[in-house]
């Protein structure tokens, strides 16, 4: 990046005004680079439908099916108390770009 300023005889002054631009400048890339990496997670989202879920609660049938994956178990009380572990090791086996 290339910043040049002589708006006024005084270098100082120049200085600090180039030093404002450049701030600017940089800050104007981090939001670019920020609003980039949120643009290519929200276009990586499904939409919120009908049929678009991510998971099944079957308790009648003892069953909990992740439909991304296709993994399912039928320890419907062991999920619901937090152990996802099977379907994290799903997930990130079926997406390992993602585990960024």
């Amino acid at each position: 990046i290339l910043i040049e300023n002589t708006e006024t005889r005084d270098q100082p002054k120049n200085r600090a005004k180039a030093m404002q631009l450049l701030k600017s400048q940089l800050y104007d890339r981090a939001m670019k680079k920020r609003m980039e990496a949120q643009a290519k997670v929200e276009a990586s989202k499904k939409k919120i439908e009908w049929g678009s879920q991510i998971r099944s609660y079957v308790f009648d049938d003892r069953r909990v099916k992740d439909h991304r994956t296709n993994y399912q178990t039928s320890d419907v009380d062991g999920v619901m108390n937090g152990n996802i572990d099977g379907f994290i090791k799903a997930y990130l086996m079926e997406f390992p770009e993602e585990e960024k």
